[in-house]
């Protein structure tokens, strides 16, 4: 799996740091920033379902 975010689409929401924190994170602004760009395959579920509820669905993920 490996992971992208497109932060100038990010609206600040935290709900990815909230649910997988060890693969992002917000800076001073808010504004969401990627920790892991290929998490371990424990964390791959977790991801998935952080990306669903991003409310602007900037977390994109290719398998």
């Amino acid at each position: 799996m490996r992971v992208s975010v497109d932060p100038d689409r990010c609206v600040s929401a935290g709900q990815c740091v909230m649910r997988a924190p060890d693969v992002f994170d917000q800076d001073e602004d808010g504004i969401v920033t990627l920790l892991q760009e290929e998490p371990p395959a424990e964390l791959h579920a977790l991801v998935r379902q952080t990306a669903s509820l991003c409310p602007v669905r900037l977390i994109q993920i290719t398998e």
